[in-house]
């Protein structure tokens, strides 16, 4: 068992370990790649730093997957999966191994308890497993786990709060073996919302007075999800996934044309659709998107203490639709951007910037994965 850091929660995967005893002689901790498997496509991003230790984007790149092939973040097609990984790999041209990767919140237990300080790591992991027991509702030989010390405990003087995260064995082993089957050595298995979280801090900290109480909601909507966090000075106050997304656009394309499913998606993709789609299609289905938005905060401010946000922040592959964050400026009358994880960062001479910039949303997730190699 190794702890994960201070605060983010990282598991170690069976066989390997969060710490590369390679950093400890040099400068720079050993490359990572982000690696993102979402139910639509597999995303990489690899992070570098420059000598005034700003981040330099060195590599990214998506690879889409056919719908079905991951399903509510499991791998039904596992073959499929990690052939479309190797292309990935070789599409970005990196030499790289050592991968972080996620799984979706949904398939992972957190929890925070309260411990005494000064315990032994031996110690910390024997009271963890204790604890574990009451608040995991399957036998721990079935579940992989992990733990990190948070810090001092604020209402218990002397104690420590401690964040345990667990998960089925069967899934942290799938995520693992796509990995190796690609090649690569997977060092850190993270969860899904904390590296969005970690790449979104890092453009708050942009924000006038350095985003410091500044209330963000960061919504990222995906093909058949659209996950929100309300997140103030690092802190979640509130979370909820709703099932809407941009397959729905698909099927409103091959109810308008009668495309086939792929055909709907591929055009989707390229653009080569009817005159007709923008006005027929699109901007109502961009309303619809800005309304379950505008629904969704609705459901923070009644069910919590809070009124209004100060922004909103869009992520994932069908944020970037056309016209989708002014939708939402006017259905919500808050301040909305798209987000850039790439914002303020060195690019690198692989990068294909035009490109890199059209599908910036997409890469929240695999950005924030590819940070981990300067928190460990």
């Amino acid at each position: 068992m190794v702890t994960a850091g201070v605060y983010r929660t990282a598991y170690s995967v069976e066989g390997t370990c969060l710490l590369d005893f390679g950093s400890f002689f040099s400068r720079e901790p050993a490359s990572l790649l982000g690696l993102d498997i979402s139910s639509s496509s597999v995303k990489l991003v690899e992070l570098s730093r420059n000598k005034a230790g700003v981040f330099v984007l060195e590599r990214c790149a998506i690879e889409p997957l056919e719908a079905g092939w991951i399903t509510d973040g499991n791998v039904e097609k596992f073959d499929e999966v990690a052939e479309a990984v190797r292309r990935l790999i070789k599409k970005s041209g990196t030499r790289t191994k050592n991968v972080a990767m996620a799984l979706p919140a949904s398939a992972v237990i957190t929890k925070k308890i309260v411990l005494p300080g000064g315990l032994s790591d031996t110690e910390l992991e024997i009271q963890v497993e204790s604890e574990a027991n009451q608040y995991i509702p399957f036998s721990l030989d079935e579940v992989s786990l992990d733990f990190c010390v948070v810090g001092p405990s604020v209402n218990s003087v002397g104690d420590v709060d401690v964040l345990i995260a667990a998960s089925r064995k069967e899934k942290v082993q799938d995520r693992q073996g796509l990995a190796e089957a690609a090649g690569l050595k997977p060092v850190i298995l993270d969860v899904e919302s904390y590296a969005s979280r970690l790449a979104t801090e890092r453009l708050i900290e942009n924000f006038p007075g350095k985003g410091v109480d500044t209330l963000v909601a960061l919504f990222e909507v995906g093909a058949f999800t659209t996950s929100m966090q309300a997140i103030r000075n690092g802190e979640v106050l509130y979370d909820r996934d709703q099932a809407f997304g941009g397959a729905q656009l698909t099927q409103l394309i091959v109810r308008q044309y009668g495309f086939s499913n792929d055909e709907a998606e591929t055009k989707k993709r390229t653009g080569e659709l009817p005159e007709d789609y923008e006005t027929s299609v699109l901007k109502p289905f961009v309303e619809s998107l800005a309304q379950e938005i505008g629904r969704a905060l609705q459901f923070f401010f009644t069910s919590t203490p809070h009124n209004k946000v100060d922004h909103v922040m869009l992520a994932g592959g069908s944020s970037s639709l056309p016209g989708l964050s002014e939708a939402v400026m006017r259905q919500t009358s808050f301040a909305c951007n798209l987000v850039n994880p790439f914002d303020g960062m060195e690019i690198g001479s692989g990068i294909r910037e035009n490109k890199m910039r059209r599908e910036a949303p997409s890469y929240l997730t695999s950005c924030g994965l590819a940070m981990r190699r300067f928190l460990q």
